[in-house]
């Protein structure tokens, strides 16, 4: 407490004032926690101030709170971009971040319990953001882009928590998840002069090469390719749900499972079930295969049944078998335009309630899996067709924002394919037929058919026996889960 009370002095994040007339200070608390190694043993200690935010009044306290993160798929794009031409990847911690964020409003607070002065009737008016103050991350987020834009950093138009530097023939990338940042570029000399400017401005953690960014573990193989994995995230989890001796099963759910919103008691702990369900979707981060299952178990958030809950601890129980299991990453040649592949699918009127159908992709760039969903749809769709067609147009729109992305990154990449099992599908999107079954699909069916048109992608047919989105949009049989797990790099970490 005493070093975080330091901190904020240094730093001058208030002034000791009398309170003025008609103003309310917000209050606040110490926040403790014991912060971890990924092998579970103790990092270190941390007390934190936070203000409570949640007394403050909008349009008085604050206005603005957006603030970007890094999107996952960017992170998996430029990982697999530093492996692929053999740059470093280097991981920095912002010290106290969020109070280098100046504040705009005047915003008057209690004093810290512990540490307070000999005139209790004094308040703190803030100067800086602290922690739990609504507009904390904006106002941080603010200050890191103007210092990086004067370093001479470019912010990504698709993802702006992406920052680019080209600098003689040289390129920078600089990857920023709230404190977390992730800077990797192809030359090494320029990445540790930029570490030392930005460590100028702010007090920086330098954590060395990249080996566990939130929550996530990355492992450098021997053969060049990253295996990014959550065994430890996973196994909290399971300690969370006492599942830790619970007994492995092959698949997270069974072929024949149909969830309904009706059929079963309701479950006793509503809040257990949605932190759970919670905490499995962060899970879906390096873990592909078990994304439907968990959208699926997302669907009875409001009122869950008992049944539902067996279905989680299935997830669990399956995750306790495969702990140890992760996304891998592979190289690409970097000689090559790299190629974008998408395996896109859907089931029709799945759902036994509202009859709406799954849909489901998976994108490869290069050979890596970087982008996937399993999603249920807004509408429902009358034939089969027009749900692999609603899929389709889904997976369309992300190719779209993947090649923006990989042009302002000025990687060449080849035209990208998008694999449907669905003739039906794949002719409407070539031909223009118009008739009375796709009347009502009109934007979907123009809005593929103009890229298709413009020769910005491809649609082919695969057999169905082939398509590894299956996954995301059905439960499967055991061999087939198991063949398609493969066909997604989601492998078992192998020993060194």
């Amino acid at each position: 407490m005493q070093s975080e009370f330091d901190a904020l002095q240094q730093n001058n994040t208030w002034s000791l004032v009398p309170l003025p007339a008609n103003i309310k200070a917000i209050g606040c608390k110490w926040i403790f926690r014991i912060k971890e190694n990924p092998d579970g043993s103790i990092n270190k200690y941390k007390a934190r101030l936070v203000a409570k935010g949640f007394h403050q009044l909008q349009g008085f306290d604050f206005t603005e709170t957006f603030s970007p993160v890094v999107k996952p798929l960017t992170i998996r794009l430029i990982l697999t971009l530093a492996i692929s031409y053999k740059w470093s990847l280097q991981q920095l911690d912002v010290n106290n971040a969020f109070l280098n964020g100046v504040l705009e409003e005047e915003v008057y607070m209690e004093q810290p319990q512990g540490f307070e002065n000999s005139n209790p009737s004094m308040v703190c008016k803030l100067n800086k953001a602290l922690y739990g103050l609504k507009q904390a991350p904006r106002q941080w987020f603010d200050k890191l882009t103007t210092t990086l834009v004067r370093f001479g950093f470019q912010t990504s138009k698709c993802d702006p928590s992406l920052f680019i530097l080209n600098k003689d023939n040289h390129i920078v990338y600089l990857l920023v998840y709230v404190d977390d940042i992730i800077i990797t570029g192809s030359s090494s000399q320029l990445v540790t002069s930029l570490v030392h400017k930005l460590n100028s401005v702010f007090s920086l953690k330098q954590l060395g090469l990249l080996d566990y960014f939130l929550g996530i573990e990355v492992k450098h193989l021997p053969n060049s390719t990253l295996l990014l994995t959550q065994s430890k995230y996973i196994r909290d989890l399971l300690t969370k749900t006492n599942m830790l001796e619970s007994n492995p099963i092959s698949t997270p759910m069974m072929s024949t499972c149909k969830l309904s919103k009706v059929g079963s008691d309701k479950f006793h702990d509503p809040s257990l079930y949605r932190s759970v369900v919670g905490s499995l979707q962060y899970a879906t981060i390096t873990r592909p295969e078990i994304a439907y299952a968990v959208n699926k178990v997302c669907q009875f958030m409001s009122n869950p049944l008992d049944s539902h809950w067996t279905a989680v601890k299935r997830i669990l129980r399956y995750l306790k078998g495969t702990l140890h299991m992760g996304l891998i990453l592979y190289p690409f040649d970097v000689h090559k335009p790299v190629s974008l592949k998408v395996f896109c699918d859907a089931d029709w009127a799945s759902d036994p309630d509202d009859r709406r159908s799954t849909s489901g992709a998976a994108i490869f760039f290069g050979t890596s899996l970087v982008s996937w969903w399993s999603r249920k749809q807004q509408v429902v769709a009358r034939s089969s067709t027009e749900a692999e067609y609603r899929s389709l147009a889904q997976a369309t729109a992300d190719v779209q924002w993947i090649q923006t992305l990989l042009k302002e990154l000025t990687i060449p990449f080849s035209q990208p394919i998008i694999y449907c099992d669905n003739q039906s599908a794949v002719l409407l999107a070539h031909n223009p037929i118009l008739h009375t079954r796709t009347k009502h699909m009109e934007i979907d069916l123009f809005f593929v058919r103009e890229k298709v048109a413009a020769k910005q992608l491809t649609i082919v047919h695969i057999p169905g026996t082939e398509q590894c989105a299956d996954i995301l949009t059905k439960p499967v049989s055991t061999t087939k889960f198991l063949l398609m797990r493969d066909k997604l790099n989601v492998q078992p970490c192998q020993p060194h």
